[in-house]
C-alpha cells in the first residue's frame, strides 16, 4: 500500500496558506514530508512560515504571492511552479461577507466569487489534468457546513461553499478512474481569522488542527469530511427537516451574529 507521501507527493499546493486552516495544512503536510507550494497575498507571512517548516521538517517550500481574485493569476503562478510535480492541491483560499447582501459593494461580492469558486475551478482543472495523466493525486476543497444550508445574511458565501461541495463530490466520481482522490472538507466555525474578515461572531469554534487532521485522514477514503460531532449531527438532522425551516433558522441565528 502506498504511503500518503507516495500517493500525493512530492509537492503540495496550499492556497490561502498565510493563516488559519491553510497554514495548518502546511504544518501538517510538512510533518508528513511533502514539499510545499504556499500561495496567498501576504508574502511575508508565507516567508515566515517557510522559514519555520523547511529546517524542522527537512522539506522544500516555495512561497508565492498571488491574488486569486485577479483574472490573470494563473500564468505567473504556473511560471513560478515550473516543472515541479504537484500531487496534492488544497483549495483552501476563501473568505466570507456577513450581513445584508445588498449592503455589500458588488466588487467585494465578485471578489468572493473569484476567490472561493473561480480560482478553485481554474487550479483544479490545471493540476487535475496532470494528476489524471500520472494516474495518481489528490484534491481537497475546503467547503463548509454552510454549503448544506441556504444562509440569510451570509447568502453568497453559503452559495460559494455549496458550489465547492457539489464540484468536489462530482469530480470525485469522475476522477476516481484516473486514480485522483477528491475530498470536500466541510468544517463549521473554526478558530481562524475568518469571522473577523467576514464581520460575524464565532460560536463553538473548533481549533484548526483537528479540522486538517480529519481531511488528511479521510482523503481517498470518503468524498466528504465534516469535522466535529456537532457539525455532523447538524448535517444529519437537515435530512429530516424542510429546507424552508433550515433557511428560517439559519436566518435567525445569522441575524443575531451579524447584528451591530
Amino acid at each position: 500500500m502506498m504511503t500518503f507521501k507516495e500517493r500525493y507527493g512530492p509537492w503540495a499546493i496550499v492556497t490561502g496558506a498565510s493563516a488559519g486552516i491553510g497554514a495548518e495544512f502546511a504544518r501538517q503536510l510538512a510533518r508528513i514530508g511533502l514539499n510545499l507550494i504556499l500561495v496567498a497575498r501576504r508574502k511575508q507571512r508565507l516567508d515566515d512560515l517557510a522559514r519555520q517548516l523547511e529546517p524542522a521538517s527537512q522539506i522544500q517550500v516555495k512561497a508565492i504571492a498571488a491574488d486569486l481574485s485577479r483574472p490573470d493569476f494563473l500564468p505567473p503562478l504556473w511560471s513560478a511552479i515550473g516543472h515541479l510535480e504537484v500531487g496534492l492541491l488544497v483549495n483552501n483560499a476563501g473568505f466570507g461577507l456577513a450581513g445584508e447582501f445588498l449592503d455589500h459593494k458588488l466588487e467585494k461580492e465578485l471578489a468572493l466569487l473569484d476567490v472561493n469558486c473561480r480560482a478553485a475551478l481554474i487550479l483544479t482543472h490545471a493540476f487535475g489534468r496532470q494528476m489524471a495523466q500520472r494516474k495518481r493525486g489528490g484534491i481537497i476543497f475546503v467547503s463548509s457546513v454552510s454549503g448544506f444550508i441556504a444562509t440569510p445574511f451570509e447568502a453568497h458565501y453559503a452559495a460559494s461553499k455549496a458550489y465547492e461541495l457539489f464540484l468536489a463530490e462530482s469530480l470525485g466520481y469522475e476522477l476516481k478512474k484516473n486514480g485522483v482522490d477528491v475530498l470536500a472538507l466541510c468544517p463549521g466555525s473554526t478558530d481562524t481569522e475568518f469571522h473577523a474578515v467576514a464581520g460575524s461572531r464565532s460560536v463553538a469554534a473548533m481549533p484548526a488542527a483537528p479540522v486538517v487532521e480529519l481531511a488528511i485522514k479521510k482523503l481517498g477514503r470518503q468524498p466528504v469530511a465534516i469535522p466535529g460531532w456537532h457539525n455532523r449531527l447538524l448535517v444529519y438532522l437537515l435530512k429530516f427537516t424542510p429546507r424552508r425551516l433550515h433557511t428560517f433558522l439559519a436566518g435567525r441565528v445569522m441575524g443575531k451574529l451579524t447584528a451591530e
